[in-house]
């Protein structure tokens, strides 16, 4: 399961400014949200609320806004994510 170090910290020796935490609490509700939708995919395929999620948060991971609130690849937490629910998108 993918988790981040802390909210609060970016490392052991910096801790991360207001900023930082808002760019972390964006990243962990797409995470969240994107499981959610994945599972409720799983359960239901026809259910067209959780695809059009799926596809909104995908196409978020990879995007020029997902990189600037953080360091961490988009399309690789993508695929960790889709993996972590049995499914290889």
């Amino acid at each position: 399961m993918i988790q981040p170090k802390t909210m609060y910290s970016v490392g052991d020796d910096h801790p991360a400014s207001p900023v930082e935490v808002l760019y972390n609490a964006i990243i962990l509700q797409a995470v969240k949200d994107f499981r959610a939708a994945h599972k409720r995919l799983k359960h239901r395929p026809d259910d067209k609320k959780a695809a059009a999620s799926i596809r909104e948060l995908s196409k978020f991971f990879r995007s020029r806004y997902f990189a600037i609130l953080t360091g961490v690849d988009g399309p690789t937490l993508l695929r960790k994510l889709c993996d972590e629910g049995g499914d290889a998108r």
